[in-house]
């Protein structure tokens, strides 16, 4: 019986009042999946108590039921005059801010176009002791709440005989979402569109071209370059406010960044990755996974015209990029779509930058050499970012 039957059989089986369930019998992630059902199932935790869950996983439900139903209030400070930013303030900068046409009307780079070889050249002239960081950050199989749940994430041996269930040789196959909630991945510019004179556009005015078959024609992920080694810039926010993490919903202003190039003693330039670190990973070793894309610490979107004049040719964050809530009413995520679709300037979510901030911190040098493979899924809306910084 494949997995979605036995998880649905569970369900029944609860729903009759036949609590007792034998775990033992299902996978791990059967077991995370039925989890989470039951805790939908029963809109609380009452009910679970009748389960013949173990206390740990019976306190695992809990969370899941809890995490569900939390909810977050935009920060307060994003309706002060000085940086509230309105569906008009954004309709505005659609011309303002536009970088259509700026690299010619086939361009499919967008703000890459800044790393040229010079820049590349540069970059590597930061390299002092040969000391590399991940940058990146893989799926988990556990489904937690933070994983977006856009597909399951799946770890198989293939190569295990089906009948006697021993190796034969190591061979396995992986399967996850690209924009998967713990997967750091780079956004392609097709990823997000935005009506314009009556039909749906991406960046530099192409139509939008979603289809079953992904992005097809242009902007998709393998027509974006092959690779790239550029500077990159570290903004360690918790570091600059002497916490280890900000808490859900603070929102990164301009004053903000600005602060930070004054205390790292660095200029945000043209070509340059900008890692804009809030913590995400940290506060969630320290308590649990939660919902950052509902309640999350980011860019507010005061910042874009910041990041049109600094010429950042991409936005690497370690949760969604935008603050959660954005702040912006009638818009969720402002920074998604005017960097994509506007500005030309892609996105890389859930990046993993704890140490690279640790190393940071120890040098006290915020820049570094960043180099990073683009994977050319045909027609894809993303490539993971399996990133390296080298110090």
């Amino acid at each position: 019986m494949v997995g979605l039957q036995r998880i649905m059989l569970v369900l029944v089986v609860f729903g009759a009042g036949r609590h007792s369930v034998q775990w033992n019998v299902f996978t791990n992630k059967e077991v995370i999946q039925m989890k989470l059902l039951l805790s939908i199932f029963v809109a609380g935790t009452t009910a679970l108590g009748s389960v013949a869950l173990s206390p740990a996983a019976f306190t695992s439900a809990q969370a899941v039921a809890q995490g569900l139903n939390e909810t977050f209030e935009a920060h307060p400070s994003t309706q002060d005059p000085s940086v509230k930013v309105t569906l008009e303030t954004l309709a505005r900068w659609e011309t303002e801010l536009s970088n259509w046409g700026k690299w010619g009307p086939t361009d499919q780079r967008g703000t890459l176009n800044y790393i040229t070889p010079q820049k590349t050249r540069a970059a590597t002239r930061l390299v002092e002791d040969g000391v590399t960081v991940n940058l990146g950050h893989f799926i988990n199989e556990d489904d937690a709440l933070d994983s977006g749940n856009f597909w399951p994430s799946e770890h198989q041996m293939t190569s295990v005989d089906p009948v006697t269930g021993k190796p034969r040789f190591a061979l396995d196959a992986v399967s996850f979402s690209l924009h998967d909630g713990q997967l750091a991945h780079m956004d392609a510019l097709c990823h997000y569109s935005m009506p314009r004179n009556g039909q749906d556009v991406i960046f530099n005015g192409y139509p939008q071209n979603m289809t079953a078959d992904g992005c097809v024609g242009d902007l998709a992920i393998n027509d974006m370059g092959p690779g790239y080694v550029t500077r990159a810039i570290l903004v360690d926010m918790p570091l600059l406010r002497g916490v280890d993490y900000l808490e859900p919903a603070t929102p990164i202003y301009v004053s903000d960044l600005e602060e930070w190039e004054d205390f790292a003693g660095v200029t945000v330039g043209p070509g340059d990755v900008l890692l804009v670190r809030a913590g995400r990973w940290a506060r969630r070793e320290a308590l649990g996974p939660w919902r950052y894309d509902r309640g999350g610490a980011g860019l507010h979107a005061s910042v874009l015209p910041w990041l049109k004049e600094r010429g950042v040719a991409l936005l690497v964050g370690d949760a969604v990029n935008d603050v959660q809530p954005s702040g912006v009413a009638g818009i969720g995520r402002p920074v998604h779509t005017l960097t994509q679709v506007i500005l030309g300037l892609p996105l890389v979510d859930n990046g993993y930058l704890e140490d690279a901030a640790r190393e940071a911190a120890a040098r006290q040098r915020w820049e570094f050499m960043i180099s990073w493979q683009i994977s050319a899924v045909p027609n894809g809306t993303a490539s993971p970012f399996n990133a390296i910084g080298t110090f």
